[in-house]
């Protein structure tokens, strides 16, 4: 069975190159991050896919943000994250579609998302809703022959796993954030597995530390200083015959960002190896 590969995130603005901050790192495979949706367009899709090529790099998926706010702490973000609030539903499904047909002609094989506090109770007004919304991008992902990959963090990992049986679509994955489930306090990533491993696609390997108060998310570490068991969640991995990705993610910006993640490809490369 092919080896995981190891690879990075990196920022996709209006006109940069995002592969040179994969190249920094000697690194082959990517997601493409962005939040702005007036990036999507034809012409930069055209651009992305020529550069990747030139590169020699793969785009393992695209990660697609959306406007309007975001806040990430426990008491604003239920009401300003993803499609699950009302207000902001609407333009977010059309922008996520319009994300999904930028990917598709990038030549990237799904998009990736956070869908917000998806409701624990399948009973709560806003979870029949939130489903619709997701099918309906999903959908649209689907005609255009990608997936559409769930982050994790903001909701338990059985309450994702119900999402994704109730749209029921067959391009439905998950990208697995392994500090998302600790500093969210929602699971611990290698027990996560046991719940909905046969969906997961690729990884965003990154690292943190459970929350200590009720409002705010616990703090992201680098690989290795955190609560992420990595050997375990390799091996439980391999066991799955995972054969997707290990994208490192390190949110914080400046030098000591790139000694985090040449630590973590060396980490994870030996990591991987012992499998």
């Amino acid at each position: 069975m092919a080896k995981m590969e190891v690879g990075v995130i990196t920022s996709l603005g209006v006109d940069n190159d995002p592969f040179a901050h994969v190249a920094e790192f000697g690194l082959k495979t990517c997601q493409l991050c962005n939040w702005n949706p007036a990036v999507w367009s034809d012409a930069r899709a055209a651009e992305i896919k020529v550069l990747a090529r030139k590169a020699r790099v793969r785009i393992a998926a695209v990660w697609a943000g959306y406007s309007g706010p975001a806040v990430w702490n426990f008491i604003e973000g239920p009401s300003t994250i993803g499609v699950v609030p009302r207000r902001y539903r609407k333009k977010r499904v059309a922008e996520l579609k319009q994300g999904a047909d930028f990917a598709a002609r990038a030549g990237a094989p799904a998009i990736i998302t956070h869908v917000g506090f998806i409701p624990e109770d399948p009973g709560h007004r806003d979870y029949a809703p939130t489903v619709e919304a997701l099918r309906e991008v999903a959908d649209h992902c689907r005609a255009l022959g990608i997936g559409f990959w769930f982050e994790t963090g903001q909701e338990t990992p059985v309450t994702l796993l119900r999402a994704i049986e109730d749209i029921g679509l067959p391009n439905l994955g998950i990208n697995l954030d392994t500090a998302n489930c600790v500093l969210y306090g929602k699971a611990n990533p290698v027990d996560s597995l046991d719940v909905f491993g046969r969906y997961v696609r690729c990884l965003h390997a990154k690292d943190g530390c459970y929350p200590t108060n009720g409002r705010e998310l616990g703090h992201e570490t680098a690989i290795g200083q955190g609560k992420v068991e990595w050997p375990k969640l390799m091996r439980r991995l391999n066991e799955l015959r995972f054969k997707g990705d290990v994208i490192i993610e390190r949110e914080i910006a400046g030098p000591q960002q790139a000694k985090d993640i040449r630590k973590a490809v060396a980490y994870l490369r030996r990591t991987i190896e012992r499998l």
